[in-house]
């Protein structure tokens, strides 16, 4: 028997409804703020990723799914959403119309990696991306928005911040780090020592506890930030604080892709094991520039609809909808007539196998159906068809010419 790969999951039975209620949840509050749908396609030239995302980066090192197609181009499946956004952006040339514009997206995202609870290698993420606002309350309406879903989504969380400078006070940070780093000799991992020549910043982000013990003392960005990344900074603090939205410093928190530069968030959740990031974002006013685009401002943030599945607080389900069933075959033409009167206004699901009444409002149950409307031989010769609503228990005969 052929099996799905493995960290490739089906979305079936009960998790199909949480998922469409995320999506549900999450698109509608994202049109509130201000943001309309944009789609990508999966497949990209591995270059986009390179380029953006980061060689430093273990999505670009360990995980992207890359190949070369029949047309001989690198190619690979999308490990992120940003980028593909930003391609389309520039591509369309709306960096050189300018102005502002507000996407929201969700779909597949692929990366190799080890499959755990909560992390796949095709995995779903609903993100939204702002691009032409180079104001920090733009950060904060991004962090406003996403602790929003997940209250809709009735989701504890717990807010992380940090911010990573910019081109002013970055550079001088980066001398300090790799001085710190080399000081720590052959006692950092393999892979912290790649990234010390790539994109040190990266090894506080390192999960090896021998490396988090040691990078304990290392210089923190935050004490080194210039007069305008500082004031940003204390102004979101400030904004966060006026809307009653708690947050934590966390000094080591520095995403997992290179193209972030000032404010960082991480929204976590102590309920699903050591993968608690459930949320992420912030902001990357120079990649737009780096992928041959006109300089723009951008922030944006990610959310990881896998991780939430088990946390969403599912409302309490209404039985809505019509079930339509015959007794007889010769009234299953009536009943689909009937159907296709109900489905201009609500939901109609028709069972064709003629049955008893009592296996139809059983039929009726299982689908949670508010009416159950049944034709028989009396109700076909009267050119009626019976109807019972099962939430007030109420049973009336209509007549087909005026259903």
């Amino acid at each position: 028997m052929i099996q799905s790969l493995r960290g490739m999951n089906d979305i079936l039975s009960n998790d199909h409804e949480r998922f469409t209620y995320f999506i549900d949840i999450a698109t509608a509050i994202a049109k509130r703020y201000g943001f309309h749908y944009v789609e990508t396609p999966l497949l990209e030239e591995t270059a986009l990723f390179k380029r953006s995302v980061g060689e430093s980066s273990d999505i670009v090192g360990k995980e992207m799914y890359q190949f070369t197609d029949k047309g001989g181009n690198d190619v690979c499946l999308r490990p992120e959403g940003t980028a593909g956004v930003v391609r389309a952006f520039i591509q369309q040339k709306l960096d050189k119309k300018g102005g502002i514009h507000r996407f929201y997206y969700h779909g597949a995202m692929f990366r190799y990696e080890r499959p755990q609870k909560g992390r796949l290698r095709e995995f779903h993420q609903f993100g939204v991306e702002s691009f032409g606002v180079d104001s920090v309350y733009e950060d904060a309406l991004m962090i406003m928005m996403v602790a929003d879903i997940l209250k809709a989504l009735g989701i504890g969380y717990r807010l992380q911040l940090n911010s990573l400078g910019d081109q002013n006070c970055m550079p001088q940070y980066r001398e300090s780090l790799i001085s710190f780093i080399d000081g720590c000799g052959d006692n950092i991992c393999e892979d912290c020592q790649r990234r010390k020549s790539t994109n040190p910043i990266r090894v506080l982000d390192c999960k090896n506890e021998k490396c988090r013990h040691l990078y304990a003392t290392a210089p923190k960005l935050i004490d080194q930030l210039c007069d305008g990344c500082e004031s940003d900074f204390n102004t979101l603090k400030r904004i966060l604080d006026d809307h009653s939205i708690a947050y934590e410093i966390d000094t080591n928190l520095v995403r997992g892709l290179d193209y972030y530069s000032k404010t960082a968030f991480e929204f976590v959740s102590d309920n699903i094991g050591s993968q608690s990031a459930i949320a992420g974002g912030g902001r990357y006013d120079r990649l737009i520039e780096f992928l041959e685009g006109k300089p723009t401002p951008a922030v944006g943030f990610a959310i990881g609809i896998e991780r939430l599945m088990e946390l969403i607080v599912m409302p309490e389900s209404i039985r809505s909808g019509y079930y339509l069933g015959a007794m007889e075959n010769e009234s299953l033409p009536l009943i689909l007539k009937c159907a296709e009167k109900f489905r201009k206004t609500d939901t109609a699901v028709v069972e064709y196998e003629p049955k008893n009444l009592k296996n139809h409002l059983k039929g009726a149950d299982r689908i949670h159906a508010r009416y159950c409307a049944v034709i028989g031989e009396n109700e076909r010769n009267t050119n009626s068809i019976w109807i019972k609503d099962l939430l007030e228990q109420k049973e009336t005969i209509l007549s087909l010419d005026t259903l």
